[in-house]
């Protein structure tokens, strides 16, 4: 189910790294079927005068060997739903794979059924329908195939198998059988017709297999038989039986009432499994009602931006344009009382908009040092925006309420400081290159520092080291009275203000305490990623993201701005700790866009696939956070223009989607399996379920079969019908997908 809503984005899933092919087959007719054949030769001499020599040969006997009333349970590949299963599958038609692909075929249903009708099929039970298996468990009746053949089994009409068919090996194998009554068999038997296209071959190809299907023959390891039930879970839920049984010998109570004792069939293999009931609420219809109002008009774009719904005159004008525009980007209207008690109101938002963000005035990208500078006054009505100056207290909150970074701010700048006056005040260190300079000429005590060159220092004309030189010099200078002062300039903050203005002093001040910057920087950058904020801040209003509803919201990166600024100023002293906040504004980029989900889809399909895209490349999300039970967040680090839900993967299955419809897909040309549009339109697959309640499928019954209506939304007309492989290619159930696109 794919609906296309007018803003945001319409992605597909991202694909795997390699690609299988996979191809349908109708069936596998054997050049020669199971059963007990004889070789008879005659030779006939002739001889010279005329007279003919006829010779018989002994006859021959032979026969061919292929499974008949069981089979190694080995051979089975894979079972929808997998044994013991519980879930939701009232939408789902069981299947079976098996490893062997003619075993369906190698063996005639009856003398008068086409060669392409299986002999066996897969029938699908409930609980309190099979007398012998009430539960629906997978209880049989075991025995011999003489006693089954005997009716010493119990009650039903055994299988009218002619003897000569029979092996006598055969009469002492044991087999599976399960009686089911006449009403219930008349019921779900599928009719030879449909059990030629519940039935095809399945080959999954290498993933370097010739996608497009041209290979002349399938490949033989990946080749696969399939056989497909043709009833529904019930919607109500409860307990399933599927019995995949041999309908040799049963051939004519397809096509007639069955005997009022009802039948005994072999039951060749089974599974059960449990449905929970239906709500009739799946993964569609949820997406469904996030992308359209009616199930099929698409919501206008006002109505997935992040703002509150609002009405107002067709044509506003001065202050209720004004209210108008800011609310339509995404703002409410909060009462406000002013510092001399006056009452008003101001207009409030996050950093969530429902349109780009206004671009401020050169004057306002200066650092912040309070929320009373980041106010925006609208002198003409005389009320505030107080985004900015929120965003500055919500910031400044977060970090008076985190101790472990509100501590290391604080030994960030304080060691930051210590290394700038050191700079200041020993103009030797400042003029080295940047590129010379490390941490530990910052942090290491200068007397060590001096030492040392007095150890390694010097000029080898003058006899060594500068350590020699002093000694030498210290005596005479002591005797003669003289001493060394040396009186260095007292050093203010405007100096070292002035030191971290030169090329690359910044950079290095940040190894003055590397650990504690890191702190700093990956605590701003986590605020950048709103992950430190509530959904509150998110989402003032709650209107503006009601229940089973997707929004739509870009990220002002003033707003984020404001939020950094506000937790830096914890602790300035003055313009020097300011400065050094600076150090810790380059971190990593704010998000362009968000997307808000408010379903229950967050809690019932946690895995859902989501996929973003700009033009054709795929955005990845620089966070992906779920609030509460039920809204989940997705921020991109680009502006998206298309955005797609994806049910979970699952293995290959069949039957219809949550609104009712399936997929067709394309049966010729190049884009064999490409979707081609929902069937049927209008939505609805109960008018192709036969009469009686029990939810089977019409396949080519009386009334309105599937096959005829597929057949003809695919244009064959006279008669024409698709084939069985491309019956099974038109029911696979494929995850749905719901796309977003931004006009």
């Amino acid at each position: 189910m794919t609906t296309t809503s007018e803003p945001a984005p319409q992605p597909r899933t991202s694909a795997p790294g390699a690609e299988h092919r996979t191809r349908f087959f109708d069936h596998r007719i054997p050049s020669l079927y199971a059963g007990r054949y004889r070789i008879d030769n005659r030779q006939t001499l002739k001889d010279l005068d005329g007279a003919d020599r006829v010779i018989d040969a002994t006859p021959q006997p032979f026969d061919v060997v292929q499974p008949r009333f069981s089979f190694d349970p080995t051979g089975i590949n894979a079972q929808f739903p997998v044994p013991d299963a519980v879930g939701t599958y009232s939408q789902t038609l069981a299947h079976i794979n098996l490893d062997a692909p003619g075993l369906p075929w190698n063996r005639p249903l009856g003398p008068e059924q086409p060669a392409a009708v299986p002999w066996m099929a897969l029938l699908l039970f409930r609980e309190d329908e099979l007398p012998e298996d009430p539960d629906a468990v997978g209880l049989v009746t075991a025995g011999t195939v003489r006693r089954l053949l005997d009716g010493a089994l119990g009650s039903g009409r055994p299988p009218a198998l002619p003897p000569e068919s029979l092996r006598p090996d055969e009469y002492d194998e044991q087999c599976a059988t399960v009686l089911v009554p006449a009403a219930l068999f008349d019921a779900v038997k599928p009719l030879p017709a449909e059990m030629a296209y519940l039935a095809h071959l399945r080959e999954g190809g290498r993933p370097d297999a010739t996608r497009a299907g041209t290979d002349p023959e399938p490949d033989e390891g990946e080749l696969n038989a399939v056989l497909v039930a043709n009833r529904f879970p019930a919607a109500t839920g409860g307990r399933h039986v599927a019995h995949l049984v041999s309908l040799e010998g049963h051939d004519r109570y397809l096509t007639t009432p069955a005997p009022t004792e009802g039948v005994r069939l072999v039951s060749l293999a089974s599974w059960s499994f449990t449905t929970e009931p239906d709500s009739g609420i799946g993964f569609g219809d949820l997406c469904q009602h996030l992308a359209t109002t009616d199930g099929t008009t698409p919501r206008p774009a006002d109505q997935l931006r992040l703002r509150v719904p609002t009405t107002g005159p067709a044509n506003p004008a001065g202050a209720q344009k004004e209210a108008l525009d800011r609310m339509a980007g995404g703002a409410v209207a909060l009462p406000q009382r002013l510092e001399s008690g006056e009452r008003t109101l101001a207009f409030y938002r996050g950093p969530l908009t429902a349109q780009p963000a206004r671009d401020l005035p050169p004057a306002a990208a200066t650092r912040l040092d309070s929320p009373g500078e980041a106010l925006i006054y609208l002198q003409q009505y005389g009320v505030f925006d107080a985004a900015y100056a929120a965003a500055f207290t919500t910031g400044r909150t977060l970090a008076l309420a985190d101790a472990e970074f509100r501590t290391a701010l604080l030994e960030f700048r304080s060691a930051a400081r210590a290394a700038a006056r050191r700079l200041a005040s020993h103009p030797e260190l400042a003029a080295r290159s940047a590129a010379i300079l490390t941490g530990r000429h910052l942090t290491a005590p200068l007397a060590f520092e001096a030492f040392d060159r007095l150890l390694t220092d010097g000029d080898a004309r003058s006899g060594g080291a500068r350590l020699n030189q002093a000694l030498d010099q210290a005596g005479p200078q002591l005797r003669a009275g003289r001493r060394r002062s040396a009186a260095r300039a007292r050093r203010s903050i405007g100096d070292a203000r002035a030191v971290l203005a030169q090329p690359g002093v910044a950079d290095l001040l940040t190894q003055a305490a590397p650990d504690k910057f890191a702190k700093v920087t990956a605590w701003l950058d986590a605020l950048r990623r709103l992950e430190l904020l509530s959904l509150s801040h998110l989402v003032p209003d709650p209107r503006a993201l009601p229940a089973e509803s997707i929004r739509f919201a870009y990220l002002d990166p003033a707003w984020v701005r404001a939020a950094v600024d506000g937790a830096l100023s914890v602790g300035v002293g003055h313009a020097l700790d300011a400065d050094l906040n600076a150090l810790a504004t380059g971190g990593g980029p704010v998000p362009k866009c968000a997307v808000l989900i408010n379903s229950s889809l967050v809690p019932n399909w946690p895995n859902t696939i989501v996929a973003a895209y700009q033009g054709t490349d795929i955005v990845e999300p620089v966070r992906d956070a779920v609030f509460g039970l039920e809204t989940r967040l997705l921020l991109y680090p680009e502006v998206i223009d298309r955005f797609e839900l994806a049910e979970p993967p699952r293995g290959l299955c069949f039957g219809i989607g949550d609104v009712g419809t399936i997929e067709l897909r394309e049966i010729s040309g190049d884009r064999i399996g490409h979707p081609k549009g929902e069937f049927p339109q209008p939505a609805g697959f109960a008018r192709f379920l036969r009469p009686g309640g029990r939810d089977v499928l019409n396949v080519d019954g009386t009334g309105d079969a599937l096959l005829p209506a597929l057949s003809g939304a695919h244009g064959l007309t006279g008669g024409q019908r698709i084939s069985s492989a491309q019956f099974a290619l038109q029911m696979i159930n494929a995850p749905q997908a719901q796309t977003f696109s931004r006009p």
